[in-house]
Protein backbone atom coordinates (compact mmCIF):
# COMPACT_ATOMS: atom_id res chain seq x y z
CA UNK A 1 0.00 0.00 0.00
CA UNK A 2 2.65 2.60 0.88
CA UNK A 3 4.44 2.45 -2.66
CA UNK A 4 0.98 3.76 -4.09
CA UNK A 5 0.98 6.58 -1.32
CA UNK A 6 0.41 10.30 -2.76
CA UNK A 7 -0.18 13.39 -0.81
CA UNK A 8 -3.45 15.41 -1.49
CA UNK A 9 -4.58 18.91 -0.13
CA UNK A 10 -6.75 18.74 2.69
CA UNK A 11 -9.70 21.30 2.89
CA UNK A 12 -9.97 21.85 6.57
CA UNK A 13 -10.78 26.45 6.48
CA UNK A 14 -13.59 27.93 4.34
CA UNK A 15 -12.37 31.09 2.54
CA UNK A 16 -14.53 34.52 2.79
CA UNK A 17 -16.05 33.15 -0.37
CA UNK A 18 -16.79 29.69 1.15
CA UNK A 19 -14.39 28.03 -1.00
CA UNK A 20 -12.70 25.43 0.36
CA UNK A 21 -9.16 26.53 1.52
CA UNK A 22 -6.31 23.51 1.55
CA UNK A 23 -3.85 23.78 4.90
CA UNK A 24 -2.17 20.99 5.04
CA UNK A 25 -1.59 17.85 2.91
CA UNK A 26 -2.20 14.20 3.76
CA UNK A 27 -0.81 10.98 2.66
CA UNK A 28 -2.70 8.87 0.71
CA UNK A 29 -3.36 5.25 0.35
CA UNK A 30 -4.61 3.81 -2.47
CA UNK A 31 -6.27 7.20 -3.23
CA UNK A 32 -7.88 7.32 0.74
CA UNK A 33 -7.07 9.16 3.49
CA UNK A 34 -6.26 7.25 6.51
CA UNK A 35 -9.47 8.30 7.83
CA UNK A 36 -11.20 7.11 5.27
CA UNK A 37 -9.88 3.95 5.73
CA UNK A 38 -10.25 3.80 9.41
CA UNK A 39 -14.17 4.93 9.29
CA UNK A 40 -14.21 1.87 6.15
CA UNK A 41 -12.94 -0.51 8.85
CA UNK A 42 -14.83 0.91 11.92
CA UNK A 43 -18.39 0.99 9.71
CA UNK A 44 -18.07 -2.85 8.90
CA UNK A 45 -17.29 -3.66 12.59
CA UNK A 46 -19.89 -1.45 14.42
CA UNK A 47 -22.53 -3.12 11.75
CA UNK A 48 -20.74 -6.59 12.88
CA UNK A 49 -22.41 -5.41 16.36
CA UNK A 50 -25.78 -5.78 15.55
CA UNK A 51 -25.58 -9.35 15.49
CA UNK A 52 -26.24 -10.93 18.86
CA UNK A 53 -24.37 -13.66 17.94
CA UNK A 54 -21.47 -12.14 17.08
CA UNK A 55 -21.75 -9.93 20.92
CA UNK A 56 -21.76 -13.40 21.98
CA UNK A 57 -18.58 -14.53 20.17
CA UNK A 58 -16.51 -11.37 21.70
CA UNK A 59 -17.80 -12.07 25.41
CA UNK A 60 -16.86 -15.91 24.94
CA UNK A 61 -13.57 -15.09 24.19
CA UNK A 62 -13.32 -12.24 27.33
CA UNK A 63 -12.79 -9.19 24.73
CA UNK A 64 -15.76 -7.75 26.78
CA UNK A 65 -13.56 -7.24 30.27
CA UNK A 66 -10.72 -6.25 27.96
CA UNK A 67 -10.58 -2.45 29.15
CA UNK A 68 -8.49 -1.38 25.65
CA UNK A 69 -11.35 -3.00 23.87
CA UNK A 70 -14.26 -1.17 26.33
CA UNK A 71 -11.97 2.02 25.51
CA UNK A 72 -12.44 0.95 21.54
CA UNK A 73 -16.32 0.77 22.11
CA UNK A 74 -16.86 3.94 23.78
CA UNK A 75 -14.62 5.66 20.82
CA UNK A 76 -16.79 4.11 18.31
CA UNK A 77 -20.01 6.29 19.82
CA UNK A 78 -18.99 8.42 17.18
CA UNK A 79 -21.56 6.59 15.41
CA UNK A 80 -24.31 8.12 16.89
CA UNK A 81 -23.71 11.64 15.34
CA UNK A 82 -25.81 12.33 11.75
CA UNK A 83 -22.55 12.85 9.84
CA UNK A 84 -21.32 9.03 10.31
CA UNK A 85 -24.61 7.47 11.12
CA UNK A 86 -25.41 7.69 7.36
CA UNK A 87 -22.73 5.13 6.80
CA UNK A 88 -24.52 2.56 8.65
CA UNK A 89 -26.65 0.26 6.54
CA UNK A 90 -29.28 -0.72 9.70
CA UNK A 91 -28.30 1.83 12.11
CA UNK A 92 -31.58 0.98 14.81
CA UNK A 93 -29.90 -2.18 15.79
CA UNK A 94 -26.27 -1.29 15.54
CA UNK A 95 -26.24 2.04 17.98
CA UNK A 96 -28.55 -0.13 20.15
CA UNK A 97 -26.17 -2.79 20.02
CA UNK A 98 -23.51 0.29 20.56
CA UNK A 99 -25.60 1.73 23.20
CA UNK A 100 -25.77 -1.60 25.34
CA UNK A 101 -22.38 -2.83 25.14
CA UNK A 102 -21.45 0.83 27.16
CA UNK A 103 -23.12 -1.00 30.08
CA UNK A 104 -21.23 -3.41 32.14
CA UNK A 105 -24.35 -5.33 32.94
CA UNK A 106 -24.99 -6.18 29.64
CA UNK A 107 -20.97 -7.39 28.35
CA UNK A 108 -21.79 -10.06 31.20
CA UNK A 109 -25.75 -10.57 30.09
CA UNK A 110 -24.49 -11.56 26.90
CA UNK A 111 -22.75 -14.66 27.25
CA UNK A 112 -26.41 -16.32 28.06
CA UNK A 113 -28.00 -18.10 25.69
CA UNK A 114 -31.15 -16.45 26.51
CA UNK A 115 -29.98 -12.91 26.44
CA UNK A 116 -28.42 -13.42 22.91
CA UNK A 117 -31.85 -15.13 21.78
CA UNK A 118 -34.00 -12.90 23.09
CA UNK A 119 -31.98 -9.58 21.69
CA UNK A 120 -31.72 -11.60 18.09
CA UNK A 121 -35.78 -12.21 18.07
CA UNK A 122 -35.89 -8.33 19.03
CA UNK A 123 -33.50 -7.66 16.25
CA UNK A 124 -35.72 -9.90 13.63
CA UNK A 125 -38.99 -8.37 14.86
CA UNK A 126 -37.46 -4.66 14.42
CA UNK A 127 -36.42 -5.36 10.63
CA UNK A 128 -39.54 -6.94 9.74
CA UNK A 129 -41.23 -3.61 11.45
CA UNK A 130 -38.94 -1.47 9.39
CA UNK A 131 -39.94 -2.95 5.90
Amino acid sequence: MADSAATHPVSAALSSTGAPIATRKEQLYGGFTRFELELELNVQFVQALANPYYLNHLASQKLLQDQSFIEYLRYLQYFTQPEYTRYLIYPGPTLKALELLQQEKFRRDILSPDTVARLAEQTLLASIKTR
